[in-house]
C-alpha cells in the first residue's frame, strides 16, 4: 500500500543514498575520521528520520483504518523499530 508520506521519504532516502557515497569517496580520499563520523552521524540521523515518519505513517493510516483491522500486535512489531 502506497501512502501520501511515501514520496517525500524516498526523496529522503536518495538523498541519504547520495550522502552515503560521497562519505565512501571521503573515506578513499583518507579524509579524517573525526569529517567521516559527523557525515557518517547525519546520515544515520537521515535514515532514523524516514524510518520514524514511515511508522508513524503507517500507525496513523493503518493501524487506524477501520478496513485495516490494525491490531495491538502489529502495533508492538513496529514499536521495536522506534
Amino acid at each position: 500500500m502506497k501512502h501520501e508520506s511515501h514520496p517525500a521519504i524516498t526523496k529522503r532516502l536518495k538523498r541519504a543514498e547520495g550522502h552515503m557515497r560521497s562519505i565512501i569517496a571521503m573515506i578513499e580520499d583518507g579524509r579524517p575520521c573525526v569529517d567521516l563520523a559527523q557525515q557518517l552521524h547525519a546520515v544515520e540521523k537521515a535514515i532514523g528520520s524516514a524510518k520514524r515518519e514511515l511508522i508513524h505513517d503507517h500507525i496513523e493510516h493503518c493501524l487506524d483504518d477501520d478496513r485495516h483491522h490494525g491490531s495491538l500486535k502489529e502495533l508492538k512489531q513496529l514499536a521495536k523499530y522506534l
